[in-house]
């Protein structure tokens, strides 16, 4: 039994041996902080600002109990072990990435972290009442009232355009910002409200 079974152990550690870190020295040494897309989808990791409610996946490289997906919570923070809570809200992934590295190095020779953002949450806003595809808009930047409105169908033939209005967050206090949606689709662009994440347009 041992001459069958041996074989098969030995062919399975070498399918599941780890790749080892090049030991050359004249090899270049690797960037001790990265953050990539996995595809096409993602935001560039060198532009989007990461905001609460977005989810990340951390990876320290060899180090599978320091690595997960995290949300980032409301304040902005995420937490990891070892290091703690660290301020996620208002960086770049390429940023975090270097930040979370340089905590690391109280405890880890040389971390190599990489932050892929794979959920966005913070950069939304919500359409309600009569349009096209009600729910949440994936902003884009800049993006105004009626970019927003567009990029959900239109309205329906029985929208009320005279009295759209905004509901807007400012520092825990809700506003109801008014629109003057017609005006705004005649060229006006003053009318044509900026829009801020967590906006929603309400369509009577």
């Amino acid at each position: 039994m041992l001459a069958f079974v041996a074989p098969g152990i030995f062919g399975l550690a070498q399918n599941t041996k780890p790749a080892t870190k090049p030991a050359d020295s004249a090899t270049p040494a690797a960037t001790p902080t990265v953050a990539h897309p996995t595809d096409a989808e993602q935001p560039a990791a060198d532009t989007y600002v990461i905001g609460a409610t977005d989810t990340l996946t951390v990876t320290v490289w060899k180090e599978p109990t320091l690595s997960g997906s995290l949300l980032v919570r409301p304040d902005g923070m995420i937490s990891i072990p070892l290091v703690g809570d660290v301020q996620a809200s208002g960086k770049t992934a390429l940023q975090l990435a270097d930040l979370i590295a340089t905590r690391l190095k109280k405890f880890i020779q040389d971390p190599m972290v990489s932050v892929v953002i794979t959920q966005i949450r913070s950069k939304i806003v919500y359409l309600l009442g009569e349009v096209q595809k009600k729910g949440p808009v994936e902003m884009t930047p800049g993006m105004t009232l009626l970019q927003a409105i567009s990029s959900a169908g239109g309205l329906t033939d029985y929208a009320n355009s005279k009295k759209i209005y905004i509901l807007r967050n400012e520092s825990g206090r809700h506003q109801k910002v008014s629109v003057n949606y017609k005006e705004a689709l005649n060229g006006d662009g003053a009318l044509d409200l900026l829009l801020k994440p967590g906006d929603t347009i309400v369509v009577p």
